[in-house]
């Protein structure tokens, strides 16, 4: 792909394992991969973070300290209480978890309760202060019931409640995953702010398109596949 380049784009990818039916054996292979193919993280379910805290190689990875780990709170629905996602990500952190990617209430938001989205970035990013905080917007449902105006609040919203970026999908929802239109919606609402992309990226090309979007981190299953696509 014109412009990026096959390890520019890996050091911008969390490799990512979050099916219900994941083993250990299953992330010390992930990590394994994302090593080799010097991704920024992997990112796993809480109750894996000591697995894959173990498996990661010290100085792999792209990531300032080696391969970092990251890991889901509230996930995949975000009907969870604000303290029960805010005791998730602390306990993740304790077991080595560098980043928290967190699910937002998306319900809570298609009502227009932007305070209490809010509250619940607010109470995660209190638990886990020192590491990076991720907030899953799930856009293609927001787009879908509500539209971009909605989107972008609920973007500023978590930025205002101290997340370090907003992430498009969870990939398990039926609205779809990470598009075009809603990275740019996101990246628009807020500037300096990173925006990961995630769901659904299977290709280069894709992977690409939503790098010119604005995303600056991609969150990725198949990332060999997409690497492969790239020179």
């Amino acid at each position: 792909m014109m412009g990026y380049a096959r390890a520019e784009v890996a050091a911008l990818v969390d490799h990512t394992l979050l099916k219900p039916e994941a083993t250990p054996a299953d992330v010390t292979a992930l990590v394994a991969e994302g090593a080799a193919l010097g991704v920024f993280s992997v990112c796993v379910s809480p109750p894996l973070v000591p697995v894959a805290v173990a498996a990661a190689p010290a100085g792999s990875g792209t990531a300032p300290a080696g391969l970092a780990v990251a890991a889901v709170a509230g996930f995949p629905s975000g009907k969870h209480l604000s303290e029960i996602k805010a005791i998730e990500a602390a306990r993740a952190v304790a077991a080595g978890a560098a980043e928290i990617d967190m699910v937002i209430d998306v319900g809570t938001a298609l009502t227009g309760d932007l305070a209490a989205v809010s509250a619940d970035v607010a109470a995660v990013r209190a638990a886990v202060p020192g590491a990076t905080l991720k907030v899953i917007v799930e856009s293609a449902a927001l787009l879908e019931f509500s539209g971009a105006p909605l989107l972008a609040d609920v973007c500023r919203a978590a930025r205002d409640a101290g997340a370090d970026f907003v992430k498009t999908s969870t990939g398990f929802h039926p609205s779809g995953g990470a598009s075009v239109a809603a990275v740019q919606t996101m990246a628009a609402a807020v500037p300096g702010l990173g925006v990961k992309a995630s769901g659904g990226i299977r290709t280069a090309e894709a992977a690409v398109a939503l790098l010119d979007a604005g995303a600056t981190r991609l969150g990725l299953s198949g990332t060999r596949a997409v690497l492969d696509g790239l020179s």
